[in-house]
């Protein structure tokens, strides 16, 4: 559906974003890793309760709710299907960053999570973790990598994937009921984005 031009209203209790999909159809150059003392784990079958507090503490101020409101069953069957790979960034021993890479589409690695904790903004940790992301992603016959991110992320989200090689291609406007108002976070989370009971 084509939302027309002008305001629409979005319902009580629940929140909006603008989504935009970002691609590339080639690597991109290589670029150098900033100073820092991270490296990339691979998680070998994720154990659920370490993803769901990775995830937590990555995304909740971003609004990242979907994974959050999975059954076990359901984020089990996702995290572990044998197309899907998931890494953290180690900083000083603690899982700090989270990666997940999504190759079940032939030809395409989508990046399906992205991002570290709120101490590593702007510290260099991102440029580590998408510099490990672009190895990871570009093997194997992958002819295409894409990301997606909204209006609820970081505000320099969109212009790191640019920076990182990625070209817009797709926008979309992304409702749901909003997570702090059942329970999935807190109240006080994403102060960015007010909450409308």
């Amino acid at each position: 559906m084509i939302l027309p031009d002008g305001y629409s209203d979005v319902p009580t209790g629940k929140i909006a974003a603008v989504v935009t999909h970002l691609e590339m159809t080639s690597p991109p150059p290589r670029r150098d890793d900033p100073p820092g003392a991270w490296r990339l784990r691979k998680a070998e079958t994720p154990k659920l309760d370490w993803y769901r507090d990775l995830y937590r503490r990555v995304g909740e101020e971003w609004l990242w709710f979907s994974r959050a409101r999975m059954s076990d069953a359901e984020l089990a069957a996702r995290i572990h299907a044998p197309d899907v790979e998931v890494y953290a960034l180690v900083v000083h021993g603690n899982d700090e960053g989270l990666l997940e890479l999504d190759f079940s589409e032939a030809g395409n690695c989508e990046l399906v999570y992205f991002g570290v904790t709120a101490s590593l903004v702007s510290t260099g940790a991102g440029r580590y973790l998408m510099n490990r992301a672009m190895e990871l992603a570009w093997r194997g016959g992958v002819q295409r990598v894409w990301v997606h991110t909204c209006t609820f992320d970081h505000p320099s989200a969109v212009a790191f994937y640019q920076r990182s090689g990625f070209r817009a291609f797709r926008r979309q406007i992304e409702i749901a009921d909003d997570p702090r108002l059942d329970g999935t976070a807190p109240r006080d989370t994403a102060r960015h984005v007010p909450a409308i009971e």
